[in-house]
């Protein structure tokens, strides 16, 4: 099986198993959820379903990754939102999803047009220098502990602990995911390395969510979301370190 054989059907798979996943899952959650509970059981089952194919399609290069992820990040940042009011992590990453990842969807449309991706072809993707990934490493670092002091200030959470887990659970994701859609928005191959830590830390988030408050059945509906982006990232990752390689052929 070739390269381009393969992203066919990697891509048919988590697009096809993350619908059906989705659709057990909520059919399962509906039936005993409250109404504003299956209202958000509905809501995020549409948003994920949209971010899974804005992940398929940017793991291609596809320009219409941004139509999907506007829809992905606007549902998103409103979940969180409601998590958080509800005593819950997610006060950084409604704030994220709303001020950042939106207008970035633009910003990464009109990047990756310049680039060369359209219709019928992939981005022409990049990497960063060594300087230039010692520079983000050292953003994370920085922007994590910033970060963590000011939504500290906000948690709503009873723990009274030096560090807090729900804090330390919202900050993470966060700075991946400032810094993996900057470097997406621009064509950076290393954005995937950010991508796979903020699926990582945000099933770890869900998780903690579902297992303290069983009545968040949404919060199935984003570990299932995640785990499938955390596959998609690993391919995603492989395909563009073909597509950063200069002269590098399309892998569709």
């Amino acid at each position: 099986m070739n390269e381009k054989t393969f992203n066919k059907y990697f891509s048919a798979f988590i697009l096809i198993g993350m619908t059906v996943v989705t659709i057990l899952a909520t059919a399962l959650k509906l039936g005993p959820a409250e109404a504003q509970q299956k209202t958000l059981l509905l809501v995020s089952a549409f948003g994920a379903m949209m971010g899974v194919a804005a992940t398929v399609a940017s793991a291609g290069g596809k320009i219409i990754t941004f139509l999907f992820g506007l829809l992905d990040v606007a549902i998103y940042g409103a979940i969180c939102l409601i998590n958080w009011k509800n005593g819950n992590s997610g006060l950084g990453n409604a704030v994220l999803h709303f001020l950042y990842f939106v207008p970035m969807q633009f910003v990464g449309f009109f990047q990756w047009k310049r680039r060369g991706s359209n219709k019928e072809g992939s981005v022409k993707a990049r990497r960063l220098t060594t300087r230039q990934r010692w520079l983000a490493a050292g953003v994370f670092l920085a922007g994590s502990i910033i970060a963590y002091f000011i939504i500290a200030q906000f948690d709503k959470s009873a723990a009274q602990t030096f560090i807090k887990t729900a804090v330390v659970l919202d900050v993470l994701p966060l700075m991946c995911n400032i810094i993996g859609q900057f470097l997406m928005s621009t064509a950076y191959m290393e954005q995937w390395i950010f991508w796979i830590g903020v699926n990582i830390f945000s099933i770890t988030m869900w998780s903690v969510t579902l297992h303290s408050d069983p009545g968040s059945s949404y919060a199935l509906i984003y570990i299932i979301k995640y785990s499938f982006y955390f596959l998609n990232s690993i391919n995603g990752l492989r395909i563009w370190l073909g597509l950063s390689r200069k002269d590098s052929p399309d892998p569709r």
